[in-house]
């Protein structure tokens, strides 16, 4: 009997072994995509950065596949063999681009899949490469990290020798700082410069409030703003003004010239001019021109009414008469 119990104890141990191993390996082999239909797909690197056979192969953050070989074919190309899981192949377009990153910090090596930008692409078949997106490495990432701490060790060597030159006084900004005159001196030229905004932000206010008071739909404002006809007219107007005194100023330079050439020269007008005799001399023939004339007519009034020269005059109406009524007949 105990040695029965110890053949059953035996058994059902090798029995639950068997199904466990069964069941690794089922799980290991669906994980590895050993029991479902695969295709090949291709992608040539020139860095596979660590990746190693049976790394997953994601598309779009999904695993569809392992890596199922890498092999170097020449230098700087090493070809990555991903067996893809059918199914999860015919939403995988041939634009797609691979690559390879770290799965996490510490993570295994996996090749990402991204879909392409093109909507109208096929789906791949067995045997088809795929595009290749570099990326960045962690040497890569620890190289750029070394030159930023060199720059910035650097920069800070440079700021503590301005530093110490600002403190000394040394230069216009360690002159600013530490004399205390012309420290005043600016703070005096802020403040006027506050002074000056603040009368500014006044004015503005008033005029402001100027404009607010303004009618703009019934006063003369609303016209000469709005009305393209009117702005022209004054346009026009201040145009015409702005020649008209223009001439003005020519016609005062020209009589400015005539007036000097006058008292300056020595012709007959500065001479009538200056010499009082001879203009008490011009008004005397004048006005014994004007008595002359008053005279004549007298004359030619009395010979109107002589009796040799009546006959004459007579004529010389009678002729005046005719001009007049023909000139009426004819309008």
């Amino acid at each position: 009997m105990g040695k029965s119990s110890n053949k059953l104890s035996v058994g059902i141990f090798v029995v639950v072994g068997t199904i466990l191993l069964v069941t690794a390996l089922y799980f290991v082999g669906k994980q590895q995509h050993l029991f479902s239909k695969s295709i090949a797909l291709y992608s040539v690197f020139a860095d596979v950065s660590g990746l190693q056979l049976g790394n997953n192969v994601r598309y779009s953050g999904v695993n569809v596949g392992t890596v199922s070989k890498i092999e170097m074919t020449a230098e700087g190309k090493i070809t990555v063999e991903m067996s893809i899981d059918e199914q999860a192949a015919q939403f995988i377009k041939k634009d797609a681009v691979a690559s390879i990153s770290s799965d996490g910090l510490v993570g295994s090596m996996v090749v990402n899949l991204v879909p392409g930008e093109e909507k109208a692409s096929k789906v791949v078949k067995s045997g088809d490469q795929i595009l290749v997106k570099s990326k960045i490495t962690v040497d890569e990432i620890l190289e750029t990290f070394s030159k930023t701490n060199e720059s910035a060790a650097l920069i800070t060597s440079d700021l503590a020798k301005i530093t110490h030159k600002v403190v000394d006084g040394q230069g216009a900004l360690g002159a600013i700082l530490s004399d205390e005159l012309l420290e005043n001196d600016l703070r005096r030229s802020i403040a006027a410069l506050k002074r000056t905004a603040e009368g500014s932000n006044q004015a503005m206010a008033q005029v402001n409030a100027i404009i607010s008071k303004i009618n703009y739909d019934e006063s003369a404002a609303a016209v000469l703003l709005s009305d393209p006809k009117t702005r022209a007219q004054i346009q026009n107007v201040f145009a015409n003004l702005e020649k008209s005194s223009k001439d003005i100023n020519k016609v005062s330079r020209s009589l400015d010239q005539y007036v000097t050439e006058i008292k300056t020269s020595k012709g007959s007008l500065n001479y009538i001019a200056k010499d009082e005799g001879l203009a008490k001399n011009i008004d005397s023939t004048v006005i014994n021109v004007k008595e002359a004339t008053d005279k004549l007519n007298q004359n030619m009034e009395a010979l109107k009414h002589n009796f040799l020269f009546r006959g004459y005059f007579r004529k010389l109406e009678k002729r005046k008469q005719k001009d007049l009524e023909n000139s009426d007949v004819k309008q």
